[in-house]
């Protein structure tokens, strides 16, 4: 099936670039999403313009895909199931949760010029970036690419309740299962707590398990592709 990818903040399709190719030997068809301001576009960009991108290639797609979100992008792949819930065969969030109607995006970090650069490796010491090697940070901070505030301010407009009839996949890198469905149980992902089809798993990695454990994920995601 085709499965869109969906990169999180600073980050373009080509993130999915190890991911790529294992998910084609799987048998799927993967499908890297640039966003707009993210490799796209302008800085001008905005959220409603990197949810048309998703949504454009949800409509392009061959079948019900699955739409694959990492990080803040859980929000733009749940924003997808809102907008197509008849159209999207399942949602898989890595490393993240989606934002509820009316909350900003991802007003995570300093804006600077109108965008919110990548703040650099202090906020993510830990569980995060343990993975990650100081080659592994040295090109992720090279190549991140920063956000428009159009989009980290954007506004999440959530109208359509049958998007808690799309089968939903947690992946769990830098925290676990359980942690994941007590922050569920506690309302801190009110979103998920309505999901009628929720599945969790762990892998283990940090924040960033394209990069760091492209092969593990890519098992994952297609081992939850409906149909197989």
């Amino acid at each position: 099936m085709d499965i869109l990818l969906v990169a999180g903040l600073w980050l373009d399709g080509s993130a999915w670039d190890d991911v790529v190719p294992e998910l084609e030997a799987l048998g799927h068809r993967p499908v890297p999403i640039t966003l707009p301001g993210q490799g796209g576009g302008s800085a001008s960009a905005s959220l409603d313009d990197q949810v048309a991108a998703v949504l454009a290639a949800v409509d392009a797609a061959s079948g019900k895909p699955m739409v694959v979100g990492h990080s803040a992008a859980c929000t733009l792949a749940w924003l997808a199931a809102d907008a197509r819930p008849e159209r999207i065969a399942k949602v898989a969030l890595i490393g993240g949760f989606p934002s509820a109607d009316g909350q900003p995006y991802a007003d995570f970090f300093e804006l600077k010029d109108g965008v919110m650069p990548f703040p650099g490796w202090g906020p993510f010491e830990g569980p995060d970036s343990a993975d990650l090697g100081e080659e592994a940070r040295r090109d992720f901070a090279s190549v991140a690419i920063p956000v428009p505030e159009g989009v980290t301010k954007g506004v999440v407009r959530l109208t359509d309740e049958r998007r808690f009839d799309v089968p939903v996949l947690v992946v769990c890198p830098e925290f676990t299962p359980a942690q994941a469905q007590e922050w569920i149980a506690a309302g801190d992902a009110a979103e998920l707590a309505k999901v009628r089809n929720l599945d969790l798993v762990d892998i283990d990695s940090g924040h960033w398990p394209m990069i760091t454990r492209p092969v593990e994920l890519a098992r994952l995601l297609a081992a939850a592709a409906p149909g197989v």
